[in-house]
């Protein structure tokens, strides 16, 4: 966003309904991971999934003393997200589904059960720590735009997109189907948001219906409630666009195929932040690429939340086998109140960065369970940072308390 240097322009994220091809396989991948950890805390999963017309392949490695039924399992997802009548090109009960699942490599297993390091002055405690799953980069970001922090275009995109699937669930618009997406451009001043340009909302939808009947709907139930409690408004000016081919009614798995991990943009910031590149779904706490990446969103958003910076942006590294990460970087573009060297400094005092502590800090791998069985699928639609409407340990501001008693012995050294 700095590098554009402009006083008004426009900035564009999009979501997508929990009945999205790709999310569907999300959402059944971390429901696999679900039932394992329930079972089995240290469970090591890489589920993939694929689906398309009437095909659920479910595949990966997976190396656990948890017995699941994957076929029920992912019966039981579909129907939830919403597919539950065949004539609509895919069904629950209908679908074949496939499982060719592996366990996990030997040589990953090495690295990752126990960390390969040892530095002079290290404790027991880190090397016996477990590894980083696998070599990467980690991206988490954190800006003063809303109250939970994130950026306004994705924020609004979502709630757009859960507003969506909520009018649908309840039945007040009979019409709609699972598949949908949202898009939402929004005006920025001086790095501030000021407007919004353009809404657009893409829904599956009945045979019958009239796109004419589907704006009325959409406009009054979906866009309307959204903008309700915002300080940021809809205006005259504000574009409106609905189902622009003129007709959405073969959507889902039949009108497209559908892959874990394909939505890592929609998962994360909407294309506001960096992003390192991996998926989260379907992947056990081990794997940095989600648990990192939760650790960044973690740091910067209590950095922020501190009065430190009004943005932050966090990037972390591993190598695979290694507990201790790579690099660490802070930037705050400018709005930082220290020192970004001040800053790394007491993000190495206050967070606990190896895999051990990322999983320890949030409790990674007994969450399943403490939540009686569904966790992670949960966060697989609707992105994985600022819900509000879910309790996740990454979004605590915990360490904000010990970042501002930093600040004041260092202010009054």
């Amino acid at each position: 966003m700095e590098a554009y240097n402009l006083s008004r322009y426009l900035f564009t994220s999009e979501s997508v309904t929990e009945g999205h091809p790709d999310k569907i396989c999300d959402q059944i991948s971390d429901a696999i991971l679900d039932a394992h950890l329930s079972q089995d805390p240290t469970s090591r999963v890489a589920a993939e999934v694929v689906v398309n017309t009437g095909l659920v392949l479910v595949t990966g490695e997976i190396s656990s003393k948890a017995k699941v039924d994957y076929v029920k399992l992912v019966r039981q997802k579909i129907a939830e997200i919403g597919y539950t009548d065949a004539n609509n090109g895919f069904s629950a009960n209908s679908c074949s589904i496939l499982v060719a699942l592996d366990e996990q490599s030997p040589d990953i297993a090495q690295g990752v059960n126990k960390a390969q390091e040892y530095e002079q002055g290290d404790s027991e405690d880190d090397w016996s720590a477990i590894g980083a799953g696998d070599q990467g980069i980690m991206f988490g970001y954190a800006c003063k735009e809303t109250p939970e922090l994130m950026p306004l275009p994705i924020s609004l995109a979502h709630r757009l997109a859960r507003q969506l699937a909520k009018v649908r669930k309840i039945g007040k618009l009979s019409y709609l189907r699972p598949d949908g997406k949202t898009q939402v451009t929004v005006v920025y001043e001086n790095g501030r948001p000021v407007g919004i340009d353009t809404i657009l909302i893409s829904t599956q939808h009945s045979e019958a219906t009239t796109l004419g009947e589907i704006y009325q709907g959409l406009l009054l139930e979906v866009v309307e409630p959204v903008f309700a409690d915002l300080d940021i408004q809809i205006d005259n000016s504000t574009r409106f666009l609905v189902n622009p081919t003129g007709k959405f009614v073969i959507g889902g798995p039949q009108g497209d195929s559908g892959l874990t991990g394909r939505k890592i943009i929609v998962d994360t910031y909407g294309g506001y932040s960096r992003h390192g590149g991996g998926a989260f779904s379907g992947k056990d706490p081990t794997k940095v690429d989600r648990s990192a990446s939760y650790a960044c969103r973690y740091v910067a958003k209590n950095i922020v939340a501190a009065g430190l910076a009004d943005k932050c942006e966090v990037q972390l590294s591993y190598a695979i086998g290694m507990s201790k990460p790579v690099s660490i970087l802070i930037d705050t573009f400018g709005t930082g109140k220290l020192p970004e060297e001040d800053l790394l400094n007491l993000v190495n005092q206050n967070f606990d960065l190896r895999p051990a502590g990322l999983i320890h800090t949030f409790n990674m791998q007994g969450l399943p369970q403490e939540r009686n069985g569904r966790f992670y699928q949960d966060v697989a639609a609707y992105g994985h940072f600022g819900r509000m409407d879910l309790d996740l340990p990454w979004e605590r501001l915990d360490k904000v308390p010990q970042l501002q008693q930093a600040i004041t012995v260092q202010m009054s050294a």
